[in-house]
């Protein structure tokens, strides 16, 4: 049950960016979570560039659209390097706004607030279930209890009608057929979550170090969320995790909590963040969550992409459209057109508000 702080190395291919329309957000760049305050002619211009997290592009997609009705006067662009490259970019300053699937490491956090020249704010803008998606002809869906899940990807566990998956799945005709597990090649907080969890409620099985590089070597790889989905996609018995927004039509394994199977889904995977601690010693504009993983009725295998930025910045323009930005995906407008376009959960209201406090405070040094 803890957030995993330990270095992180490497760095992934730039996949592209997306050009986004970024639209002010009311008199002052900020608005409150209820989305009320946005309005277009706000006089924000100019452009922003940023990056990391690949979960997060299907959802940046979305709020570009949200920002081009609004002002069609500022662009952004986010190109989704992946959650270490995003790191990397923000701590030397190449980037003034991140996506990242994992929180700053006490390392990073000192190096960032260095190149801040103020505090970082860190919090949850993106919460989605990490699902664990297989390709069986036929076969929609298979309970797994965390055991199961950590022996499949450990490589202790090698054929689709073993028992201790066939034990789960009365009924369903599991083939005879070898398993091929498929990770993230690159560094990725995807990875970092999904390996979080066994760690956390099964470390007899799951005996590696937390981080965000896969443990294991000799099985198939691919670059990406959307590598992982194209060659679990393209394969037979193939069984990966990616963000559950990205898996199209793949079966998915419901995770055993408890005495019950549940099912992904985005308010299975946001009860987990609002049930969860902050993590202690942090700064006031920082929440980073310790993630509770077994708790009865939520979805535990969770991917908590954090928005990531400096309380100040050198000029006036940047401030300004990182706070609108960050406002805008914070508003009740935001929240909506990541679930319908992207299947994020909503950030709970009561978050969103504390969260706005910080995105706020946003200013330009002097």
């Amino acid at each position: 049950m803890k957030i995993s702080r330990f270095p992180r190395v490497g760095s992934a291919v730039m996949v592209g960016a997306l050009a986004l329309s970024l639209a002010a957000c009311g008199s002052d760049p900020g608005a409150d979570p209820s989305g009320e305050g946005s309005e277009s002619g706000t006089g924000l211009s100019g452009e922003l560039s940023g990056g990391g997290a690949s979960s997060q592009e299907s959802a940046m997609e979305a709020w570009r659209a949200g920002f081009q009705s609004q002002n069609p006067d500022v662009t952004v662009n986010y190109d989704p390097t992946g959650s270490g490259t995003g790191r990397e970019n923000f701590i030397s300053g190449a980037f003034p706004f991140i996506g990242s699937d994992a929180a700053l490491d006490d390392e990073e956090m000192a190096a960032a607030e260095e190149q801040c020249g103020s505090d970082v704010i860190e919090y949850p803008g993106y919460i989605s279930p990490v699902a664990v998606a297989f390709n069986l002809e036929g076969i929609d869906s298979v309970n797994m209890d965390p055991e199961t899940i950590a022996g499949v990807f450990k490589g202790d566990i090698t054929k689709w009608n073993d028992e201790a998956i066939a034990a789960h799945n009365e009924g369903v005709d599991l083939p005879d057929l070898d398993i091929t597990v498929v990770h993230r090649s690159d560094p990725s907080g995807t990875t970092e979550n999904f390996v979080e969890y066994m760690s956390t409620v099964v470390p007899d099985v799951w005996d590696f170090e937390v981080e965000d590089v896969w443990p294991i070597d000799g099985q198939e790889s691919a670059q990406g969320t959307s590598g992982v989905v194209s060659t679990v996609t393209a394969g037979e018995g193939t069984i990966g995790y990616a963000d559950a927004s990205q898996i199209g039509e793949l079966g998915t394994v419901a995770v055993g909590v408890g005495d019950e199977f549940v099912e992904y889904s985005p308010e299975a995977a946001a009860a987990v963040v609002s049930e969860s601690p902050r993590v202690e010693g942090t700064a006031d504009s920082v929440w980073a969550y310790e993630l509770a993983r077994d708790i009865p009725g939520t979805y535990p295998i969770v991917l908590v992409s954090y928005h990531i930025a400096c309380a100040t910045y050198e000029d006036q323009e940047t401030a300004d459209l990182v706070k609108g930005l960050y406002s805008y995906i914070l508003s009740d407008e935001g929240q909506a057109q990541g679930t319908e376009s992207a299947g994020s959960a909503p950030v709970a209201e009561e978050l969103r508000t504390e969260y706005m406090t910080a995105v706020e405070s946003i200013s330009a040094a002097g």
